[in-house]
């Protein structure tokens, strides 16, 4: 087996606990422990029905044919032929993410697995569990650049938690088990198996359960009792501590301790990009989301903190700015799952390795034991100051002078309307940061986004693959007329397969994002962001979107968009695309330009310094 990941927890880390689960969900009955004989593809199938696999997103080709012969006879396991391996990989996140189940990719081998690449990319960045089977050269011409050959473990290996090429199809169920066991426990994240084709064909003995060989994996789960009353101390005793929450709570499903938490100690709260719904924006101890397009709430708090408490994140540099100039008074307490993040970009002063879940629970313990011996800090001062910060600089946009559609409204509607209980994914861009901070999210797996990659085009096959896991649920794609001509082709399976989702194009007529950094960064100079959809209207997404099997709607004017977003929502057949023509140089505020500190963080009106005397006052 082939380890690859740099981020490998060391073997010398004791497993104390099983990480907490997915909710219990009907499982199919484990094939016979008596010996059978099968073929290596049949092995496959019936090890990923073991293992509670319910969805695999994928599209068949010459190396993985047989698996997909094999598929015809399961009962269980459901097959959706996307149009691009791209969308198989989304797919598969994006019903990881809404569900907290391991999703299922698969592909043939060549273009097949290397269309893979990116999804995989995106699914490391952002820990998330997904399982890619590939198909694989048949043994004897493996390294003989053989037709539609790569060697995608080699190729995956910086980009996936583990990955191994099974040459022997007795080791198919075990492969496939500790698949699933990484991808699921300690950080989550994507394991990929490779399979040659001869090794699916060839006859082999299957049993279930399969031993698990992992001797160096062992992730730690419980937290170390010393650093959790270190902590604990540290929270009952700042003046000025900030709850940094990141995406880790919300795959610790530990949203219902982070309350507890909050509530016990009074603490004010951010949550990062990939944390968006893990505390409700309505609380009154929610300043928002901190970072480059976070609220001057949020990044202010964390520049004047006395202690940053960081669950579950990795002091990205999209949070932080300019690392040196970061939170400079703040003391560190930070936790985490993976050891490899604790101080990587700011030293921890308490560092404390586990699973948020149970590192949590356990501070809350040991604050009440503090508060009821010693007494806590008193915050109120701090709560007046971070609470005017909220007052004086709000989330807001202006209309474009031009008398366009403003994007941000549209955003903000599609939120009001739809509610908290829908879910949001985003492509990558202006849309995206819009849609992080017009859109209120109460609810955890709420919201779906590319945060670490950033991947363009992410929006629509998530959307499909958080549909196809929770068919109940209202989602919603935010798109840019940039992202959504790079997937849009999974309409068309979206459309066959039965996922009705509803798609908002955010149609600037440009790259918003690059645009935006042209205008403020480049002199205006507008160099290849303009995409013709504007001046041509090509394409003309209401025509393509009832090409692929959907309904297509424009909307141009304020006063029509309740109307438009309303008939999307009554349509529950077929998938739904809006083209909103909005401005063309609508901007992101706040924004910390890159390289920079975020006390340069730079409203509409130009660069001012968080804190001046008004603001210490």
């Amino acid at each position: 087996m082939t380890s690859a990941s740099p981020r490998q927890v060391p073997a010398n880390q004791q497993h104390r606990s099983p990480k907490p689960g997915p909710p219990a969900a009907p499982k199919p009955a484990p094939p016979a422990a008596t010996p059978i004989r099968v073929t290596g593809a049949s092995a496959l199938v019936r090890s990923l029905e073991a293992v509670g696999c319910e969805i695999v997103f994928g599209i068949p080709g010459g190396t993985i044919m047989p698996a997909y012969d094999a598929l015809l006879d399961s009962a269980v396991l459901r097959h959706v032929l996307v149009r691009h391996e791209q969308g198989a990989g989304h797919a598969a996140t994006g019903y990881a993410q809404a569900t907290g189940n391991v999703g299922v990719c698969m592909a043939t081998s060549g273009p097949g697995a290397t269309n893979l690449v990116t999804a995989l990319a995106d699914a490391y960045m952002d820990s998330v569990s997904v399982v890619a089977i590939t198909g694989q050269q048949s043994r004897a011409l493996i390294g003989t650049d053989a037709f539609q050959e790569a060697d995608i473990c080699g190729i995956t290996m910086p980009i996936t938690k583990h990955n191994v090429l099974v040459t022997d199809p007795a080791d198919i169920p075990r492969a496939v088990a500790e698949a699933f066991h990484l991808a699921a426990t300690g950080r989550p994240g994507p394991v990929l198996v490779d399979i040659p084709k001869d090794v699916l064909q060839e006859s082999t003995v299957f049993s279930w359960p399969p031993e698990l060989r992992l001797p160096g994996y062992r992730p730690t789960t419980r937290p170390h009792g010393k650093q959790i009353l270190q902590a604990a101390r540290l929270i009952t005793t700042a003046q000025r501590p900030v709850l940094y929450i990141g995406g880790g709570v919300i795959k610790a499903r530990a949203t219902a301790e982070l309350r507890e938490l909050v509530e016990l100690t009074g603490v004010p709260v951010v949550t990062t990009l990939m944390a968006r719904g893990a505390f409700p924006d309505s609380h009154p101890l929610h300043l928002g989301m901190p970072g480059m397009h976070g609220t001057v709430a949020a990044v202010a708090a964390m520049q004047r903190a006395d202690l940053l408490i960081a669950l579950g994140t990795r002091f990205d540099d999209r949070v932080t700015g300019k690392v040196a100039s970061f939170a400079p008074d703040a003391k560190v307490v930070h936790a985490d799952i993976d050891p490899a993040e604790i101080s990587k970009n700011r030293t921890a002063d308490v560092p404390i390795v586990g699973d948020c879940k149970e590192i949590i629970t356990e501070l809350i313990s040991a604050v009440r034991a503090e508060r009821d011996s010693v007494g806590t800090a008193d915050l109120s001062a701090w709560i007046r100051q971070t609470s005017g910060w909220q007052t004086t600089y709000p989330l807001g946009y202006d209309w474009p002078a031009d008398g366009s559609l403003s994007p941000q409204y549209v955003i903000e509607r599609i939120g009001a309307i739809a509610g908290p209980d829908a879910i949001y994914t985003a492509g990558v861009g202006q849309h995206q940061m819009w849609a992080a901070q017009f859109i209120h999210y109460e609810k955890p797996a709420t919201w779906i986004n590319s945060g670490g990659l950033g991947t363009m085009g992410f929006a629509v096959p998530a959307a499909m693959g958080a549909k196809f896991g929770r068919p109940d649920t209202v989602v919603w794609a935010i798109d840019g007329d940039g992202c959504f001509q790079m997937t849009n082709q999974e309409l068309a399976t979206c459309a066959i397969e039965g996922a009705p989702i509803k798609v908002a194009v955010i149609n600037n007529g440009n790259l918003g994002m690059v645009r935006q950094w042209q205008n403020l960064f480049y002199a205006e100079r507008y160099s290849h962001t303009d995409l013709g959809t504007h001046k041509h209207r090509i394409p003309d997404f209401v025509l393509l979107a009832e090409a692929l099997g959907g309904v297509g709607l424009r909307c141009e004017a304020k006063d029509d968009v309740d109307a438009t977003i309303s008939r999307a929502m009554e349509i529950t057949d077929r998938p739904v695309v809006v083209d909103f023509v909005v401005g063309k140089d609508a901007q992101v505020w706040p924004m910390v330009a890159a390289g920079t500190g975020n006390d340069q963080i730079m409203a509409a009106r130009g660069i001012r310094p968080l804190f001046d005397d008004e603001d210490q006052r």
